[in-house]
């Protein structure tokens, strides 16, 4: 701590180069932390999708739904524990822009198999079950829309249209949270006997999903299982792909492109400049200082001291300039939210995130300044007193 003053001085030798390298290093994290953030928002479902949860889907495509006849055959298939269904409704509330995840499902099925992700009061879990045209609502969805317990709420349907062409009207009988961070609180849950009770019978969408949802008691046992359902249904009208909901939320997310993927490659081209920029400042750093190293080296200080110095000075700069990044990028996430009011289920800036920015301002700071400093101890008396 006593060499503290010397490194600050050095610093402050060229007050504008170290200010330009602090502020490199300063945008390369807090474009880290804003990258970090969409990768976790376009990765939740593949992170937070369970491996004890399998899903079934139409083998051509998940808009084929499946006869409703499926869920007890698949429930007689031995490690089953329990299974739900759902229908991809699709709406909109007033405005065609204001469209959410719309799902008709079972609602006590899908509740227990979604305890974790889907947190009610007992007594709104209650009234859900008993109203027929009742339906929950994520709590961000809430807040936006401003929707309240017992409210009265139209939807415009645009898969599942009324007879009449009128709006689908639902009555909101609670609104779900989750301890989970970053789950997924956007959701608007209904009845499907509501949904099945309005659509004609000759549109031919009546007692058929477009997926089913199961548990089995052993997530080791989840392939063999998966292959024994999708056997059942070889051959018949409606096969079947089945899947950890895991693996089935990766590949659609995958669809789009391998967002996280992208995103790494982006932060590994910025930090790999930013280690260039940082390197180059400290080697010129050091060649103007080589007179002065060698001075040092005369009053006594040792290789090792001489290696710690410059190496503390790299690592400040980048401390320095990582720090500021991560934190400004941490409060606006945090303060801000989602910059696409709703595209995204979730924004935030995951702790493992934070950790490996923490990490990686340590790693800039010793790869930046090694070897300089390595070069700085290595320094011969008289060879440094005879350079200019």
């Amino acid at each position: 701590m006593k060499f503290l003053p010397i490194v600050w001085r050095n610093l402050m030798r060229r007050k504008f180069r170290t200010f330009f390298t602090i502020g490199a290093i300063f945008f390369a994290f807090l474009l880290f932390g804003v990258l970090m953030a969409i990768r976790a928002a376009f990765s939740l479902g593949v992170d937070m999708a369970g491996q004890g949860r399998l899903m079934v889907i139409d083998k051509v495509s998940i808009i084929n739904p499946l006869p409703a006849s499926y869920e007890s055959q698949i429930r007689q298939i031995p490690g089953v524990t329990d299974t739900t269904h759902a229908n991809w409704f699709g709406g909109y509330y007033q405005d065609v822009r204001n469209q959410f995840a719309t799902f008709a499902t079972e609602p006590e099925s899908w509740l227990r198999i979604y305890a974790r992700e889907f947190e009610l009061p007992e007594d709104q879990k209650k009234a859900f079950f008993a109203d027929r045209t009742g339906a929950i609502v994520g709590l961000d969805t809430a807040k936006k829309y401003g929707f309240k317990v017992g409210q009265r709420v139209p939807i415009q349907g645009t898969i599942y249209r009324r007879p009449d062409g009128g709006p689908w009207e639902f009555t909101i009988d609670g609104i779900y949270d989750s301890r989970i961070k970053g789950a997924d609180k956007t959701n608007f849950i209904f009845n499907y006997q509501y949904l099945r009770e309005t659509i004609p019978e000759r549109s031919g969408f009546r007692d058929r999903y477009n997926w089913y949802v199961f548990t089995i008691d052993n997530p080791d046992r989840a392939p063999e299982i998966a292959a024994k359902i999708d056997a059942m249904f070889a051959n018949s009208p409606s096969e079947t792909k089945t899947n950890t909901e895991k693996a089935f939320v990766s590949d659609w997310a995958k669809q789009v492109g391998d967002i996280g993927k992208i995103m790494m490659w982006i932060v590994g081209m910025a930090m790999f400049t930013i280690l260039l920029v940082a390197g180059n400042t400290m080697a010129q750093a050091i060649r103007e200082r080589t007179n002065e190293l060698a001075v040092l080296k005369t009053l006594g200080f040792g290789d090792g001291r001489i290696l710690s110095m410059v190496l503390l000075e790299s690592f400040v700069i980048a401390l320095v300039g990582g720090g500021l990044g991560l934190a400004l990028s941490y409060t606006l996430i945090t303060l801000t939210g989602d910059p696409t009011h709703g595209l995204l289920p979730a924004f935030y800036f995951p702790t493992a995130s934070v950790i490996a920015g923490v990490a990686l301002v340590g790693a800039l700071g010793i790869a930046s300044g090694f070897l300089p400093a390595w070069q700085a101890s290595r320094l011969r008396i008289v060879d440094a007193l005879r350079r200019n």
